[in-house]
């Protein structure tokens, strides 16, 4: 027989106490037919959701769906098959069929389509707090009997209240003295969470569920946090890049507060600390490159600017305010990507630029050297004291490079590389230095020199052979 088949889609909201699933039937299947029951499954996973045959309560049902779901009374009489199907959750976005049977025939099909739509919330790093908010309606006579529970995808308590107080010693150490929620929220409805200092480490969904001594779920609902770190782009050559960071800080005694920006190794970039830079704890790699406003505890303006950017330097940062019992005041992590300018040549051609332009404030130019790099510290070009240092040069690069005439006074420190091959596909390195080698500048250029296509005549083969003469 045709099995008519119907479709309907329904959308909530995470935190909803219910959804309906609907499905109203033709009435002569009632009247007809004396031994219908009635199946709902979740289609993708094949979970038996309900199974009903005739009487009020389910015969068969899966773990996951036990006293969460509820068909009308009078089903049969009425032709109404929906389902209310309590707490959605994310992960019941699916498809699902109901399927009636006269015994074992079957007579009718019904699929939904469930999307439970989850909160987005999104903060940039840096923020003193995110709230993740959820304000529902609960009818509860005794609040002391119910808790209230944040956790993480983890199932890391990060929150829970229970008796009318917060219950601090459950939660993971990972949130401890971050979170708070609202005064008396069982009674005003307000279940939203606070949570301090927020970084991309907390992008995460968060789950606050509501369950009496039983453990018997009463509401349910779902966060999704984005946490966002800023990007910084910049060009390699610029003589600094700022790595931004304006907040609001209420410290009564600022030399007992310390900031610190460190790089994803975990290296010193710069610490401020009683009102000086600490020079001596930098990473060799960041010393005399770095510097921060003055008084940035008092202003707010806690940014750094990083000198010289290479494409070394890509990383990501985090800049963290701390008092001197390392409790966190504030965290901010900002992504810089330095950026190596990009020139492409085919090999063959007699020549290739790598082209850099500055500016400079040289009194004493015969004080400063030029040096092209390429990768594994080979010598490109020297330039010192007006002239080439070609004694310098790396053999692979000897007679094939040339610089523009008194380039410190122009400003173009341009390199010019002769006959370039696929084997002078590099990034290089110009970096521009004084005689107590501080670097003035620094620049980087990718080169790339492709092969040289060559267009080939297609040919069939094997070759074709004259047909022979007829005798």
């Amino acid at each position: 027989m045709n099995i008519p088949i119907g479709f309907y889609e329904v959308a909530v909201d995470s935190g909803e106490e219910s959804v309906l699933l609907p499905y109203k039937t033709m009435a002569h299947l009632t009247k007809n037919f004396r031994q219908i029951s009635v199946e709902w499954r979740n289609l993708e996973n094949d979970q038996l959701i309900m199974h009903k045959c005739g009487s009020g309560q389910p015969d068969e049902q899966d773990q996951i769906y036990r006293n969460r779901t509820e068909m009308k009374k009078h089903w049969l009489r009425t032709g109404d098959f929906s389902l209310t199907l309590k707490h959605p959750m994310d992960w019941e976005t699916n498809r699902f069929i109901c399927t009636v049977y006269n015994k074992n025939e079957v007579l009718e099909e019904r699929v939904v389509a469930l999307e439970v739509k989850v909160q987005q919330v999104e903060v940039d790093s840096g923020e003193e707090s995110v709230l993740l908010p959820w304000k529902t309606t609960l009818h509860i006579e005794d609040v002391s009997q119910v808790t209230v529970e944040w956790s993480d995808i983890h199932g890391r308590k990060v929150h829970v209240y229970e008796d009318g107080s917060d219950r601090t010693n459950e939660q993971d150490d990972e949130y401890r003295n971050r979170t708070e929620m609202k005064e008396d929220p069982l009674r005003t409805g307000d279940l939203s969470l606070t949570l301090k200092n927020p970084t991309d480490w907390d992008t995460d969904s968060y789950t606050c569920i509501v369950y009496n001594r039983d453990e018997q779920i009463l509401r349910r609902k779902q966060v999704r946090l984005e946490v966002k770190v800023q990007q910084v782009k910049v060009d390699s050559g610029v003589t600094s890049v700022l790595l931004p960071w304006k907040t609001t800080l209420h410290i009564e005694d600022v030399s007992q507060v310390t900031v610190e920006w460190t790089d994803i190794r975990d290296r010193k970039v710069h610490v401020y600390e009683d009102g000086s830079d600490r020079t001596d704890e930098q990473d060799d790699i960041y010393r005399n490159r770095t510097e921060m406003k003055e008084d940035p505890l008092r202003t707010g303006d806690l940014s750094l600017t990083l000198k010289h950017p290479t494409d070394w330097d890509t990383d990501t940062y985090t800049c963290t305010v701390y008092n001197r019992d390392k409790q966190i005041l504030r965290w901010k992590k900002v992504c810089l990507w330095v950026k190596a300018q990009q020139v492409e040549v085919v090999s063959g051609e007699e020549s290739v630029l790598l082209p850099w332009k500055t500016t400079f404030d040289i009194e004493d130019v015969s004080q400063v050297r030029v040096e092209w790099m390429a990768y594994g510290a080979r010598k490109v070009h020297v330039y010192e004291d007006g002239s080439d240092r070609t004694n310098e040069q790396d053999d692979k690069y000897r007679n094939r490079t040339e610089m523009k005439e008194d380039p410190l006074r122009t400003g173009d420190l341009s390199l010019t590389l002769k006959h370039p091959t696929d084997l002078d596909t590099h990034t290089y390195t110009c970096t521009v230095y004084n005689r107590d080698k501080q670097i003035l500048r620094k620049k980087q250029v990718h080169l790339e020199v492709k092969d040289q296509e060559v267009e080939v005549e297609e040919v069939a083969w094997p070759p074709l052979m004259p047909l022979p003469h007829d005798p």
